[in-house]
């Protein structure tokens, strides 16, 4: 049974934006690909999938691996007798991670993810990690989180791995304020929002996850917290228990998005506007010229976004203001609105938003708007191409460093190219 409701978001002027919500057949990468980027992320840890061989299968295809490479993750297969409970569980899980720690010294943070095998079987994951950890303490740390795709959509598995590492961070151990910047962000974005941290005057910067499990950030009253990804809804809420405060702001997409992004931070540590726009300006004016020729070539098309990987909203706002295309329909699989209420705001007021997916009744809209361009899954982007349409892999946009000024024409060339590629092939 499929249930389509509308609700309402308000827009900049105050007035109802209606909000269309699906609930029906969903077309989603599951949590584990978010192991992905977070093994390369966090240096010293390594991800254990509890899982089947499809999940294995999912994650080596996902990752591309190289046949001499020797990842930071893998998969504990269970067998049928583990799904039959033949075997104690348990016990192979603690004699795969003794096997292990014994062959990856180097290994300081160990996550147990769990999967929908696990699952369906109530293996404790939980339990499991406590009890590893005691056992391999303090050499080794062992936390769980699910990367299940129950319910869930494939970015969830970050949100859900961070979630995990703020219970094991230290309490504050100063009364100084700091800043802590949440979510996985490329080491070159991450480099060029330390120096611009550093040039603002604001230095106790942390960022979530950290490059090194043992430089895990103090977390208390004291901390102010930035999103820089939109899905991190558990990852908050576990920041604000410890008494963390989030700093409302869009997302660093686009110049617009990392000025705002930073002005918040700023504003919040007292940096002066003139020191600000000192500090600012160059990097904004030199983006703002990098986007004029993207602008030229996708400014006026028509774009629609089907629901993926949460990044939609402030996407749509970076597309929309900064380089005029044409917003049709802006899917999302969750639409938080605190997080996301400062992008709500400056969306177009009559943009069509939709919540949650049924993917026929998506498709059909979209094959009547004929859109110039499909930002979707992967699942969707080769029968959509075989139909005519262009089409962007929503899954590029996680992977590839978009975040800051520097990055801002990296984002427009990414959403370009299809355009580029589809009109060389129709000449």
């Amino acid at each position: 049974m499929n249930v389509h409701a509308h609700g309402c978001q308000v827009t900049a002027e105050g007035a109802p934006r209606p909000v269309r919500r699906e609930n029906g057949q969903r077309e989603v990468f599951c949590g584990l690909t978010g192991i992905v980027w977070l093994h390369r992320k966090i240096q010293d840890a390594f991800f254990l999938v509890v899982g089947s061989r499809t999940c294995a299968h999912l994650i080596q295809s996902a990752a591309g691996v190289m046949i001499f490479a020797e990842p930071r993750f893998a998969t504990a297969i269970m067998e049928e007798r583990d799904l039959a409970g033949l075997t104690d569980a348990n016990d192979e899980l603690d004699r795969i991670v003794t096997q292990l720690i014994a062959r990856r010294p180097d290994i300081r943070l160990l996550f147990l993810v769990g999967s929908c095998p696990s699952e369906v079987i109530k293996l404790d994951l939980s339990r499991a990690a406590l009890r590893l950890s005691q056992k391999f303490s303090p050499a080794v740390r062992i936390l769980n989180y699910s990367g299940s795709g129950i319910e869930t959509t494939f970015t969830q598995g970050e949100d859900a791995c961070l979630a995990s590492l703020v219970p094991a961070a230290p309490p504050t151990r100063t009364s100084e304020e700091q800043l802590l910047i949440v979510g996985s962000l490329a080491d070159v974005v991450e480099d060029q929002f330390i120096r611009l941290f550093d040039a603002l005057g604001i230095g106790a910067v942390q960022f979530l996850p950290p490059r090194n499990s043992a430089a895990l950030s103090d977390i208390g009253p004291n901390t102010k917290f930035l999103l820089a990804q939109p899905f991190l809804a558990d990852t908050a809420r576990a920041l604000e228990d410890r008494g963390a405060v989030r700093l409302a702001a869009p997302f660093p997409l686009g110049v617009e998005g990392t000025t705002a992004w930073l002005r918040a931070a700023a504003d919040a540590f007292g940096v002066a506007p003139a020191l600000f726009e000192t500090v600012t300006q160059p990097h904004r004016t030199r983006a703002e010229r990098a986007l004029v020729r993207y602008r030229d070539q996708l400014g006026g098309r028509r774009i629609f976004l089907f629901p993926d990987s949460q990044l939609e909203i402030p996407l749509a706002r970076f597309l929309s203001r900064e380089l005029s295309m044409h917003l049709i329909e802006v899917g999302t699989p969750y639409l938080h609105r605190e997080h996301l209420a400062e992008e709500l705001r400056l969306l177009p007021n009559d943009v069509v938003l939709s919540e949650g997916q049924d993917v026929d009744l998506q498709l059909d809209r979209c094959r009547m708007a004929r859109p110039d361009l499909v930002v979707c899954g992967l699942g969707l982007a080769n029968p959509l191409e075989a139909e005519g349409m262009t089409t962007k892999w929503s899954i590029e946009l996680v992977f590839t460093p978009i975040q800051g000024y520097e990055q801002a024409a990296d984002l427009a060339e990414l959403f370009a190219r299809p355009l580029v590629r589809r009109a060389k092939l129709v000449a």
